[in-house]
């Protein structure tokens, strides 16, 4: 009688398209940075420099998770690396235009303490599963993506009520979501606590 094949799916590489893509926008997050305060952040056409590096490596966190579902290439690697690159990234932005005096700093210490605080819970449940970004989490992010673009853009004065109206969306997202991120790993390891239980 033949062996009956293994059909066991191959366990996916960590070195795969999508993922190289989420180191690539690590990596311009430096680059981005420097672009940014080129002289002192004020030369025009630096900054627009800066805007497109930016929607550069924002766009790379829409291209990784569409070819990591399409391919198969889903890793835990690349579920722990993308929220960090994205927080990463903007992060230097916030920072940046609070530095260069356009953005208030309460509202990137806002939002740095909600992304960092959603990491550290990634890790904290990390033995029981993976938290996926959430639908408003994604909502979240584009938000976050399009105000920062509005304040990176060298635009008019008359320009200012729009970004600072989309910037506030942002920030209520960014809590909104945070506060579900919470209660979700809570449940989360309550029940990888009971599963493992003796």
């Amino acid at each position: 009688m033949s062996a009956v094949p293994d059909e066991t799916p191959a366990p996916v590489s960590n070195i795969n398209v999508a993922n190289i893509l989420t180191l690539s926008r690590l990596v311009l997050v430096p680059v981005f940075v420097v672009v940014l305060f080129i002289d002192g952040g004020h030369s025009t056409g630096w900054r627009i420099a800066a805007t497109a590096l930016f929607a550069l490596a924002s766009l790379t966190d829409q291209v990784d998770g569409w070819v990591a579902r399409r391919y198969g290439l889903v890793t835990d690697l690349g579920k722990i690396a993308d929220p960090i690159a994205d927080k990463a990234l903007t992060g230097a932005a916030l920072v940046g235009l609070s530095l260069l005096g356009e953005l208030y700093w309460w509202v990137t210490i806002v939002i740095a303490v909600r992304e960092i605080g959603v990491t550290l819970l990634r890790f904290w449940v990390i033995r029981y599963g993976v938290i996926a970004a959430s639908r408003g989490g994604k909502a979240k992010t584009l938000t976050q993506i399009a105000a920062i673009v509005l304040f990176l853009l060298p635009l008019p004065a008359a320009a200012a009520p729009v970004s600072w109206t989309l910037m506030g969306i942002a920030v209520v997202l960014t809590v909104g979501t945070g506060v579900d991120y919470v209660l979700r790993a809570v449940r989360l390891r309550a029940a990888g606590t009971r599963t493992v239980a003796p």
